[in-house]
């Protein structure tokens, strides 16, 4: 099943350590099969949101759904570098606990790319951005999902995950690819998890520790369906 992918889209929430950590494995896979990833917005805050509360796109500044109208504004330009903002924007998160979630360092990480860092109040201001975001939001409520990363082919079927530390490269990535794919031949099949051990949640926790300790936002999880 793996040898009729071509392209798959990539659902991410910038805010999010698992998407960001299989973001790498994907990447490794596009480059040596040469796939075409088309990179996604997902809001968890959205998702996961309190009744009562405000939507991300009715405040002034929302974490993640703020960064991803910066990501929208981005591939609009060009998709190669929203590809390239969220690599640094997550790298910023995930393993350097910096906090790409505010404005100024949004700013700087735009500059990064060589770009005006005026581009970030740009996307602000700009009310389609909201749009581009919800859009690709509800485009995976709709196929039933709840969170990311989520993977989503051409078929519209849509698989949750692989949810990873320790992203595999090289021909592990690849066999990786082909494990997952192969999912797509059996759309009945729901589920399968690996239980986490002691061990498992400790080097989940030093995996996820910069982004535990950059973070401004108590992290909010429904159950799955």
């Amino acid at each position: 099943m793996s040898a009729d992918v071509k392209v798959v889209d990539f659902h991410f929430d910038v805010i999010c350590p698992w998407a960001y950590q299989t973001s790498i494995w994907m990447r490794d896979v596009r480059d040596q099969l040469g796939l075409e990833v088309r990179w996604r917005f997902f809001s968890l805050e959205e998702i996961n949101r309190a009744e009562g509360k405000k939507h991300p796109w009715e405040r002034e500044w929302s974490y993640g759904w703020s960064m991803m109208r910066v990501g929208a504004m981005l591939r609009r330009i060009d998709p190669g570098l929203v590809d390239r903002w969220y690599f640094l924007a997550g790298t910023a998160l995930h393993v350097d606990g910096q906090k790409p979630h505010r404005r100024e360092v949004a700013e700087t990480l735009v500059a990064e790319l060589g770009l005006d860092p005026a581009l970030v109040g740009q996307a602000i201001d700009d009310p389609t951005t909201h749009d581009e975001v919800r859009a690709d939001h509800d485009r995976v409520v709709a196929l039933g999902g709840w969170g990311v990363p989520t993977l989503v082919f051409d078929d519209d079927q849509a698989l949750f995950g692989p949810v990873l530390i320790e992203p595999p490269t090289g021909d592990a990535a690849v066999r990786l690819w082909e494990a997952v794919t192969a999912w797509r031949e059996f759309p009945k099949v729901y589920e399968l998890q690996r239980p986490k051990r002691p061990d498992d949640m400790r080097a989940i926790g030093t995996t996820f520790r910069p982004y535990l300790e950059a973070r401004d936002w108590v992290t909010v999880q429904k159950e799955t369906p």
